[in-house]
């Protein structure tokens, strides 16, 4: 079975409980399959940012990173958030591994746009680590920070990182939010979603701000990957261990024809 990889970020990383119960789920969930975490922490960042008297700005849900904030960026996601999250998931006996990106240089990065910063557009490279840590039935939790061919730092949106890394391990993507899927015009949750509607949405301003850049990451992935990609809440993690069974969890994201 390919291994799931399960995107995390927002409320979940402020909420113990919830990481708690997730974790819980995840330890049933690697007797039957490989899993890997990956993470943002924009929340964390916003707070580290902000005592350091830093605010960043965001253009259609994506941050910009200026190259002066990069210290504090990379220190609290690949610091205090990733290791946080190591530390959860050993409490649970789960046997995991902090990573960046560019860790056994699984993932390689190009300059994002100028408007962006010191920002990284990611691409599966090597995936050696990650295939001997899941052979190893351990648990990678990788932050979104990646470097350059030239060896600087660069922040990945983490739903990008999550789309690579799936293409990566050719794993099944997961996009968990704090929401139960994407929301129709009619403030219903969607049971799928193809890119002419998601189009459409997006023009209306239905989909807006964040879930802009999950839609596009997770219409990416399945392009790529040629399989759904699911969106769906961390508030039922449950759900998971049904996953591999075909049952629908929040909005399916379907590949372009």
């Amino acid at each position: 079975m390919n291994p799931l990889v399960i995107k995390i970020g927002g409320a979940i990383m402020e909420n113990l409980q919830a990481l708690d119960k997730l974790f819980s789920v995840l330890v049933k969930l690697q007797q039957t399959r490989g899993v890997i975490i990956v993470h943002g922490g924009g929340c964390v960042v916003d707070e580290h940012l902000l005592k350091a008297g830093f605010r960043s700005e965001k253009i259609n849900g994506l941050r910009v990173s200026d190259k002066r904030h990069m210290p504090i960026i990379t220190g609290a996601l690949a610091g205090t958030v990733n290791k946080q999250l190591v530390a959860q998931a050993n409490s649970k006996q789960i046997h995991s591994v902090g990573l960046a990106l560019h860790d056994g240089a699984m993932v390689n990065c190009k300059p994002a746009a100028q408007e962006l910063g010191q920002v990284g557009v990611p691409e599966a490279a090597n995936p050696e680590l990650a295939q001997a840590l899941l052979t190893a039935k351990m648990l990678p939790i990788i932050c979104s920070i990646g470097q350059l061919a030239n060896g600087e730092l660069v922040n990945v949106n983490a739903d990008d990182a999550a789309v690579a890394i799936s293409e990566l391990v050719n794993g099944e993507l997961l996009l968990l939010t704090d929401v139960a899927g994407v929301k129709g015009a009619d403030g219903d949750y969607l049971p799928s979603l193809n890119q002419q509607q998601a189009s459409q949405l997006i023009k209306d301003g239905v989909i807006a701000g964040g879930m802009i850049a999950k839609v596009n990451a997770a219409f990416d992935a399945a392009t790529r990957l040629r399989r759904s990609i699911a969106v769906t809440s961390w508030k039922a993690p449950e759900q998971l261990l049904t996953l591999h069974q075909g049952e629908l969890l929040g909005t399916r994201i379907y590949p372009n024809e």
